[in-house]
């Protein structure tokens, strides 16, 4: 079990914090909840802090409120790709997470999985959507099912799973709307995990179990039917090996603070990285927070440590 220990007693160091929340993006509603409940635990711990509304006058607020730290809770677009990251640092405002190049990154999957290739990372093939694409052949080349996705969004959002290749059509149809890159990869079937990361140390894995076709928006959130395992139920030696491919997954991308990776096992029983979320969840059914709660963190020093994060 990994132990981390708060080492800032003394919460005046933080100055004023700015909890950034809700934005604009797909992922506004679970942003706001996110934010509404890191913004108590920081008042719990007796820190200045002010909840800002991510909306289009946020630069303003941002300087208007005299910050001294920033805590990012926004999630998708806008503000888990780097943009708020920039503007954060155009300001000379510290915030936790990830910077501007690894929060890109990792928003990007396309990107992303080339890169978790070219070092030689597990990850699965995929290829890119268009309407040139001959839907057949591509069925047929990603082993006759595939999951399409959006490239930059997160959430699941404008995902679905195909079997034939009129869905695959229909599925890039829909993804498209959310997103101009639209990527296809062979479908996983196996169980799938989560691996929270804090600073340089990975936090035990989830093991998921949805009622859903697949762990889906409504499934990550609002479902109580989606089941959690923390322990997972790995043997210690595969325990160590996904915490040890999250850390290279999450390192590889130059990211920082904390998140989380997601992936899932193939038919070989191999891991497959699915992606790395830079800015997680932090709602009452979010994964972050229980894997904690499996290291003796409780919620309030959780968020404690992340903003310790940004002190370096």
């Amino acid at each position: 079990m990994t132990h981390i220990q708060s080492t800032v007693t003394d919460v005046s160091k933080f100055g004023r914090v700015g909890v950034l929340y809700g934005g604009t993006s797909s992922e506004r509603e679970i942003s706001l909840l996110s934010g509404q409940a890191i913004y108590a635990a920081l008042k719990n711990l007796g820190i200045n802090a002010v909840a800002i509304d991510a909306q289009d006058d946020v630069l303003q607020q941002l300087i208007q409120h005299e910050l001294d730290y920033v805590f990012i809770a926004l999630h998708g677009p806008g503000g888990e790709d780097g943009t708020v990251q920039g503007a954060l640092e155009y300001l000379q405002l510290p915030y936790t997470g990830s910077g501007v190049l690894a929060s890109a990154l990792a928003m990007d999957k396309q990107r992303c999985k080339q890169l978790w290739k070219g070092i030689g990372l597990p990850t699965c093939d995929f290829i890119i959507l268009n309407e040139d694409t001959d839907w057949k052949a591509a069925l047929v080349d990603l082993g006759g099912n595939a999951m399409v996705k959006p490239a930059c969004e997160g959430s699941s959002i404008g995902m679905r799973p195909v079997e034939n290749a009129d869905q695959l059509k229909s599925a890039w149809l829909h993804a498209a709307s959310f997103d101009s890159v639209v990527i296809a990869e062979p479908l996983l079937e196996g169980e799938e995990y989560t691996v929270a990361v804090l600073g340089n140390n990975a936090l035990p894995s989830i093991r998921i179990r949805s009622e859903e076709i697949f762990y889906d928006y409504k499934a990550k959130y609002f479902s109580d039917e989606t089941s959690y395992f923390c322990p997972s139920g790995l043997s210690e030696a595969r325990e160590e090996e996904i915490r040890q491919l999250s850390l290279d997954a999450f390192n590889s991308l130059g990211c920082i603070g904390w998140g989380r990776v997601d992936l899932m096992v193939d038919r070989q029983g191999n891991f497959q990285l699915l992606e790395v979320n830079t800015v997680p969840g932090m709602t009452s059914h979010s994964l972050v927070p229980m894997a904690a709660i499996a290291s003796d963190i409780e919620f309030d020093q959780l968020v404690l440590q992340i903003l310790q994060e940004a002190l370096r």
